[in-house]
């Protein structure tokens, strides 16, 4: 995350210095760098949801 909030900061100096095409690099780096970061955070999530689902149903096997 902290790389694309930086990526976005160094994007908006290319600009105001009027060098699009680098800033337009730089800008697409960000996100992706914050697409990437949202799928990690994601997959943690998904992953956490399915050990919760999984010891849930292991203590209902344990009642019945």
């Amino acid at each position: 995350m902290f790389i694309a909030a930086i990526s976005i900061i160094v994007a908006a100096v290319f600009i105001w210095r009027r060098e699009f095409n680098v800033a337009f690099v730089v800008a697409v780096l960000g996100v992706v760098a914050w697409f990437l970061n949202y799928r990690i955070q994601m997959r943690n999530i998904s992953a956490a949801a399915d050990a919760e689902r999984e010891r849930v149903s292991e203590d209902q096997d344990e009642l019945e």
